[in-house]
């Protein structure tokens, strides 16, 4: 007997639509799930997050190996980077550390092809490391700035020499740097701070020309002021902690948590138009 394949289909529509509530609530829900995953997941991918056993960068390091990348940690100090990673593991994630100073050249290159042993070339590089010296520029030294531009600029420019060639090569990356009001106006003493943190942001732009096109994606995240180590000075006058979430249009101050959402947008296929911005997640501190 010959079937009708229209009559076919409005008999099947009928059963689906005559089906059990709440299978097609589970239906929907995978449905929505694999979507979500296609847009956002990282499986598969590989990040190398530096400073990443403290404030933003932990938050950040902890957000993309819950999104699925394996995760290397690099960070100074032994005993945070130690934290991490084992809270990391033991929620199921993939996660390892490299202790290391990104104040050298050397040690920069050092950190770079350690993380590589972990889990093999990155196809994510987040620049979360940096210092925070604020001497008024009268009495700024030339060691405090060299300092600064060191681990704020050229340990940045260093590992995206280092990664970002072999992200164009394989047509796939995402280079994420970590930037600062002070990037895009003067207060609270910018000095070489300001200088460091301005650089790193052209130098995001230079790199999304050279390796978008290929497809490595390169942006900035821009934070308001965020209660972490970096901010001791600031967080420990109230004063100032409150005058400064008065700016904001949300009425606070930021968290690391803030940071975890867009972190994962920007590692993400989410994000594959999106190359040389500086996104503000301030709660309109810049715009107040």
């Amino acid at each position: 007997m010959t079937t009708n394949p229209a009559a076919e289909q409005a008999r099947q529509a009928e059963q689906t639509n005559q089906a059990d509530p709440a299978d097609r609530v589970r239906r929907t829900g995978r449905a929505s799930q694999d979507y979500l995953s296609e847009l956002f997941s990282l499986e598969g991918r590989v990040a190398v997050v530096t400073g990443g056993s403290s404030g933003i960068g932990r938050a950040i390091a902890g957000a993309l190996a819950r999104a699925g990348a394996s995760v290397v940690v690099v960070a100074r100090t032994e005993a945070a980077l130690k934290t991490t990673v084992e809270e990391l593991t033991a929620q199921g994630c993939r996660a390892a550390r490299v202790s290391a100073d990104l104040g050298t050249r050397e040690g920069v290159r050092t950190a770079a092809e350690r993380a590589v042993e972990a889990f093999g070339e990155p196809d994510i590089l987040v620049n979360c490391a940096g210092v925070n010296l604020r001497p008024h520029l009268d009495e700024l030294t030339e060691d405090v700035w060299d300092t600064t531009m060191a681990v704020n600029l050229e340990a940045p420019f260093l590992l995206g020499q280092r990664f970002g060639p072999g992200m164009a090569q394989r047509g796939w990356g995402r280079i994420l740097n970590i930037s600062s009001q002070q990037a895009h106006r003067a207060f609270v003493q910018s000095g070489a701070y300001g200088a460091s943190k301005g650089g790193l942001e052209a130098l995001t732009r230079s790199q999304a020309e050279a390796w978008s096109p290929r497809g490595v994606t390169c942006n900035v995240l821009v934070p308001g002021f965020v209660m972490t180590p970096l901010n001791a000075r600031l967080s420990s006058d109230p004063e100032t902690v409150a005058g400064l979430a008065a700016r904001t249009f949300i009425g606070r101050n930021g968290l690391a948590e803030d940071f975890a959402g867009a972190a994962v947008f920007l590692a993400s296929q989410a994000s594959a138009y999106v190359t040389g911005q500086s996104l503000f997640v301030d709660g309109g501190l810049s715009v107040h």
